[in-house]
Parts: structure tokens; C-alpha cells; sequence
């Protein structure tokens, strides 16, 4: 696919997204990685710009890594064993046919075509590979008074500018369409230790808060920053922010599926 035919929202932040996003915990590539059936290939779909490469590469021999964003592959860092390409998640030919042992797509099936992506991946996977579609729930704060601002203006200040397919990753994936035997997945969390500035420059990130600024000519993070402040205390402290994490998992080239 094109690049310009995919519903880009993160190409024009790609240098804030490689720097700021968080990174998933090593714990779930080890997880995803004894449910495949062997650790020669892994695909990394929709994998911006590597935030979940680094711990699939240490798990397989060997990841490809793609994204149908240029901007976002060529800020990803170099890893020995991975192969990081502009591709969709429809059409990867640089990906031979029956040869990955795990599909991962993490934080990105949403913006996918989802029946050519799940056709690709039918024919890249060998039989009995995993697929996993990984999603991170709304951010959230261990703290009593800073959670509910942050709240606030996720759901309320940018809640609106939220493209449609945000749906689902406020569901946990749970209403996506998936064809495959389905498998039960880890319970776990993404978690960071982070300042005030560090969650408002995350926030930065978002979609909704790239839209606002369109829609609105004006930015929404200093309102973010506004909310936080008085209830954060020294804003140099850090603080627990969370992320639980949502999973649908299923079984690749059996029963016909």
C-alpha cells in the first residue's frame, strides 16, 4: 500500500514518538515467545518506530520489523537481528511465505484493514504460529488526585478529537473481529516512573492532541499541565503511570483458519 494511502497520524511526530512513547515490558515477549511454536522469525506489524522490536529481537533469531510509515522506520534504532522496512500490514512481500513463527501487533491493529491484514498473515505464518494483537489501555496515574485530572482531559478536553478507531483500544481490542482459535493471554501492565513534564511530553504523542491542534489552532497541553500541577506536588517527583495491557492471541494455519 502506498504510504500516503494508510491513515497516518504519527509520521509528522515520528522524532516525539521515538523519544517519548513508553516500552513494553520484557516479561511479554518472553510470554509471547513460549507460545509460538519455535523462535526463528518474528513479525513486528505496524512497529513505528521499534518500540516493541527490541524485546521480540531478544526472544527470535531473527524480526522483521515494518511499518507503512517512512518517517517512522527511519527513526528506529539499529538492531543486529532485525530488519526494519516500509511495508503495510495488508502486503509485506519482503516476508516469505510460511516462515514466521509469531505476528505481533502492538498498539496498531485498530488502524488496520483487518481482513488483508489477517490474509497476510495466514500466508506468512507457518502452521500453528501465533498471532497477538497487543493494545495498551488509557493511560493512568497511582495517585488518588492526579489521575482524575489526567482523566479529565483525556476523556474531556481531547476526548473529542479521538479519531473513531480509538474504540477499541479503550475496549481492549475486545470487539475486533479475529478468526482464529483464541488463546488466553498474560495479565500484566506497561509501567514507567515518570515527572510531570515526562507525562505531558507522552501526552504530546497523542492523536487526539495532534487533531486539536489542527481543528483548533491552538495546543491542548498546557491545559494538561494546568490540571496536573496543583495536584502533583514538586513537579521534579516522579510518579507510577500505568498502562494495563490487552491482548488478542490465536492460533496461525490450523483447522483451516
Amino acid at each position: 500500500m502506498p504510504e500516503q494511502d494508510f491513515k497516518d497520524h504519527f509520521s509528522g511526530m515520528a522524532q516525539s514518538y521515538a523519544q517519548y512513547r513508553p516500552r513494553y515490558p520484557d516479561t511479554l515477549f518472553e510470554a509471547l515467545a513460549d507460545m509460538a511454536p519455535d523462535r526463528g522469525l518474528a513479525w513486528d506489524c505496524g512497529c513505528g518506530n521499534g518500540q516493541a522490536t527490541a524485546g521480540l529481537a531478544r526472544q527470535f533469531d531473527r524480526v522483521i520489523a515494518t511499518d507503512p510509515s517512512a518517517a517512522q522506520i527511519d527513526r528506529a534504532e539499529p538492531i543486529d537481528n532485525a530488519d526494519f522496512l516500509v511495508a503495510s500490514a495488508e502486503s509485506a512481500p519482503q516476508i516469505p511465505d510460511g516462515s514466521v513463527d509469531l505476528t505481533v501487533a502492538a498498539q496498531a491493529a485498530h488502524w488496520f484493514d483487518l481482513p488483508r491484514f489477517y490474509d497476510e498473515v495466514r500466508r506468512v505464518s507457518r502452521p500453528g504460529a501465533l498471532l497477538a494483537l497487543v493494545s495498551y489501555r488509557p493511560t493512568r496515574i497511582d495517585d488518588a488526585a492526579a489521575d482524575p485530572a489526567l482523566q479529565e482531559f483525556y476523556a474531556g478536553i481531547v476526548g473529542p478529537y479521538w479519531p473513531p478507531e480509538r474504540r477499541h483500544v479503550d475496549e481492549g481490542y475486545a470487539s475486533l473481529d479475529f478468526p482464529f482459535p483464541e488463546l488466553a493471554g498474560p495479565d500484566m501492565v506497561m509501567e514507567v516512573s515518570w515527572t510531570l513534564e515526562r507525562l505531558v511530553a507522552y501526552a504530546g504523542t497523542w492523536s487526539a492532541v495532534k487533531e486539536y491542534r489542527r481543528l483548533e489552532d491552538a495546543d491542548p497541553l498546557p491545559r494538561l499541565r494546568d490540571l496536573l500541577t496543583p495536584v502533583w506536588g514538586d513537579p521534579a517527583s516522579e510518579k507510577r503511570v500505568y498502562w494495563p495491557l490487552a491482548f488478542r492471541l490465536g492460533r496461525v494455519g490450523q483447522s483451516g483458519v
